[in-house]
């Protein structure tokens, strides 16, 4: 008789736990990616209890029993329906082990998600405060809160949960008001009508403003190539922008453009290259490293255009997080990858809508700073772009592919005129999501 590895705790008979899930588990696609898990964990299940909602308003309700062989097996699947929303009836506090090395957490912690958590101290649930995915949660035992935490960040002596025991996920659920274009989420495609889909998210960017909510948008350098910077300073102009996020390149361009008419030495009017245009970009970084910082080359009239200059005259946040491939860098690029970090994760904080153009890795990184509730609109050429941010983890990413200055004019376009009748106000896009 071979004795059990000391890795799995065998049970006497079949291990059990019975869990429950509730919200819009049937429309969402909830409760069959739970049984699913069970299945693919290397378990059984037996639903006890179903409540179906009887209208699109109305929550449903699952009492799932699950099954396994041994009790790590049963642990590993309650683990992973954990993500899901499923919560175990027989409810304990969750574990907390202390942090014994800075920038580490102990083994066995807790990995976060991007959906709203809760985590149960001293027989009460208080929700996680900065939620963010690939993080641990430091818990205050006395104070009652908990925040999620980057490993970075983590000091020695920090209280780390530990495990799935005592934490609860709130997966978000289809909202009715969004369904207009969600049908592109599903899957990214070329073929997807993009007149409606950019139509929609141009009343999501207006509704946005109006409800005095913030926005976000993360652009790279082909804004600048194709010539689109006048639609990307019309948002911003126009209240539409709060927080811009790129890196050295969009900004140089910018500058560039703005300096010498040209992006990577090719003139933006005509398309012709201009004899030594190669050197314009390092002429318009060393022109703003002279002057001191972007504001200070604003304020000064060094530069008098551009997107990077609209931002600073109507107060708009930007965030340049630099790469070591790049020239010079201007000198408000934080080259700290972990400082650039976080300032953006700060600076997103109350964001509400994110609109992704024409950058691969901003978009990337930002979507893995973002809590599942905000809104993100990734619209790139490549559609590598959206299915890498779903895949990763940000799947409310609406995908539309496309080149970035038929995005931006068409967007532009449907905003001035929404903007010129005063159309749609949040009086009607409440009164659409009640339809």
């Amino acid at each position: 008789m071979t004795n059990p590895s000391p890795a799995a705790r065998p049970c006497i008979g079949t291990c059990v736990e019975d869990v429950e899930v509730r919200g819009h588990i049937i429309d969402s696609l909830i409760l069959p990616k739970i049984l699913d898990s069970i299945g693919a964990g290397g378990g059984t299940f037996r639903i006890k209890e179903i409540t179906i909602g009887q209208t699109p308003a109305d929550p449903s309700y699952a009492l799932i029993e699950v099954r396994a062989d041994d009790e790590d097996t049963l642990q590993r699947i309650l683990g992973r329906i954990a993500d899901h929303g499923a919560v175990p009836t027989a409810t304990h506090d969750c574990r907390l082990g202390i942090a014994d090395i800075a920038g580490t957490f102990p083994e066995d912690f807790y990995s976060t998600t991007n959906q709203r958590t809760e985590i149960r101290l001293g027989g009460k649930w208080i929700a996680v405060q900065a939620q963010e995915m690939d993080c641990g949660i430091l818990a205050d035992p006395v104070g009652r809160t908990a925040r999620c935490i980057p490993m970075t960040e983590v000091r020695s002596g920090d209280p780390i949960v530990l495990g799935h025991a005592g934490v609860r996920v709130f997966p978000e659920q289809r909202s009715r008001r969004h369904e207009s274009f969600e049908f592109m989420a599903s899957e990214v495609s070329t073929e997807k009508p993009k007149q409606v889909a950019i139509r929609q998210i141009a009343r999501e960017l207006r509704a946005n403003r109006e409800a005095g909510h913030r926005t976000a948008v993360v652009a790279g350098p082909a804004v600048v190539h194709t010539g689109s910077s006048e639609f990307l300073q019309y948002l911003v102009r126009e209240g539409y922008v709060h927080l811009l996020l790129a890196g050295n390149a969009l900004a140089a361009h910018d500058i560039e453009a703005a300096l010498f008419g040209t992006s990577l030495g090719v003139r933006l009017e005509s398309g012709g290259p201009v004899e030594g245009g190669h050197a314009h970009h390092l002429r318009a970084i060393n022109r703003i490293r002279r002057a001191g910082s972007l504001r200070n080359a604003v304020e000064t009239g060094v530069l008098a255009s551009g997107i990077l200059c609209d931002c600073v005259r109507h107060g708009v946040d930007f965030v340049l997080a630099g790469s070591i491939r790049d020239d010079g860098p201007l000198p408000d690029v934080i080259t700290d990858v972990l400082e650039a970090q976080r300032v953006m994760r700060e600076k997103l904080r109350d964001v509400t809508f994110c609109l992704m153009i024409a950058t691969t890795l901003h978009s990337v990184a930002v979507g893995n700073l973002l809590p599942a509730w905000v809104r993100v609109v990734c619209a790139d050429i490549n559609p590598s772009t959206a299915i890498k941010l779903a895949d990763r983890g940000s799947f409310q990413t609406v995908g539309l592919v496309t080149d970035v200055a038929p995005f931006l004019r068409a967007l532009v376009e449907e905003l001035a005129v929404m903007d010129s009748v005063g159309w749609p106000s949040q009086a009607v896009i409440s009164q659409q999501s009640r339809l």
